[in-house]
């Protein structure tokens, strides 16, 4: 199935453009538990509606960004680059 999603930088394009990675999913905190870890890498939500996913434009800016879609239609509701998190990376 094809549809058009909207890069942040490049506006619409076809879908085959770009690459899916998945639902959004909120990672666990720094001593999780085996469960949590299992859960996270695992398991998702997968639902039939409205749903935050990770897009990335491969033939395009070379830009991940955040797109909410309706999974039963392929409607894009929006499209958006998150913000940094702040976190730092050890040295």
């Amino acid at each position: 199935m094809s549809f058009l999603l909207t890069c942040p930088h490049c506006g619409s394009r076809p879908v085959d453009e770009f690459r899916y990675q998945g639902e959004v999913t909120r990672r666990p905190g720094p001593v999780a538990t085996l469960r949590e870890l299992t859960d996270y890498v695992y398991f998702r939500d997968n639902v039939a509606g409205v749903q935050r996913e990770w897009w990335y434009h491969r033939t395009g800016c070379k830009t991940w960004f955040v797109a909410e879609r309706d999974t039963r239609t392929n409607e894009v509701l929006r499209t958006l680059i998150p913000a940094p998190t702040g976190v730092a990376t050890p040295q």
